[in-house]
């Protein structure tokens, strides 16, 4: 498991600030609430130096999920991006996590916001692979969660919001507590959703196929990635419902994400997944997908943003 370890400097409204002030009160409407958006940014180490993956569509997200709950802010994608870029200098890092934050602060007292002021963060930290290392060589043991994922036109599900991931501490802990390293949840219709902040592939027959954006899982970067990765490879990619009895009579299943990165699924619910190892279209999409983000073949989607000035 991961623990978070201080860097020196938080951005917080247009000002680097020590690690230590960046404090709210236990009031604030994002305590009481939920009521802040986020996102998870991975910057990696690339010969060229740090490189932060995919950072405009990430910002990008956020501006659509602050949209969403009527939050606004005063700062372009542009400005966060130099914002982020000089987080990741000042603090001197050569890889790191990376987690903008639009908060609601002290003021309103119940539900409405309205009273609350806005603030934005930008804090990074050195943090691995979600995990584990083995866990993307060798794969995890999963299971299906007794926990749904939230119904469409109930929580905006593709607003990546701090009160949706509720639902995703449940669905983790769960697992943990069962002897699995990780749960998937079922939409509320039945059909497969997403892990506990992952979203689900699965490979038959050569064919890979993705949950839609069906309003129980949020748009992943990583998924979006994965999919055009593996268009320009030739396979073909399906983003359709999936029923649970499909994973386990899959070849392969990986999940995507930012901090799990591409992480194979070995078993599910202690049934064998194809071979119970990595099979070869996941090993070759996570090899396509890390040689890229490191830096150790040409970034010719344009996906990595220096955070040094070449």
């Amino acid at each position: 498991m991961s623990k978070l370890t201080a860097t020196q400097w938080i951005w917080r409204d247009g000002e680097f600030i020590p690690w230590a002030d960046a404090t709210m009160h236990v009031l604030s409407h994002s305590m009481q609430f939920g009521s802040a958006a986020f996102e998870g940014i991975r910057a990696y180490s690339t010969p060229q130096g740090p490189a932060v993956f995919r950072l405009r569509e990430h910002l990008l997200r956020l501006e659509h999920s602050v949209r969403i709950y009527r939050m606004e802010i005063d700062y372009s994608v542009d400005q966060l991006i130099e914002a982020t870029r000089e987080l990741v200098r000042r603090n001197e890092m050569d890889a790191c996590y990376i987690r903008p934050m639009v908060v609601r602060g002290y003021g309103a007292a119940g539900m409405v916001p309205h009273e609350s002021p806005i603030h934005v963060f930008l804090p990074c930290w050195a943090w691995g692979a979600y995990l584990g290392d083995e866990a993307l060589a060798n794969g995890v043991d999963a299971c299906i969660s007794s926990w749904n994922r939230v119904a469409p036109n109930t929580i905006p599900a593709m607003a990546k919001i701090a009160g949706n991931y509720l639902s995703g501490q449940l669905i983790k802990m769960e697992a943990l507590a069962n002897g699995f390293q990780e749960g998937i949840a079922l939409s509320p219709n039945g059909t497969v959703s997403e892990g506990s902040g992952q979203n689900v592939f699965a490979v038959l027959d050569g064919v890979i196929y993705t949950t839609p954006l069906d309003g129980t899982i949020l748009g992943g970067i990583t998924r979006a990635s994965i999919q055009r990765l593996a268009i320009d490879a030739g396979f073909t990619v399906r983003e359709q419902p999936i029923a649970r009895e499909m994973l386990y009579s899959a070849d392969e299943v990986f999940l995507t994400g930012t901090a799990s990165e591409v992480t194979p699924i070995r078993s599910l619910d202690r049934i064998r997944i194809g071979g119970g190892k990595p099979g070869p279209v996941t090993k070759q999409l996570q090899a396509q997908f890390l040689d890229i983000v490191h830096g150790r073949v040409p970034d010719t989607y344009g996906w990595l943003t220096h955070v040094r000035d070449r």
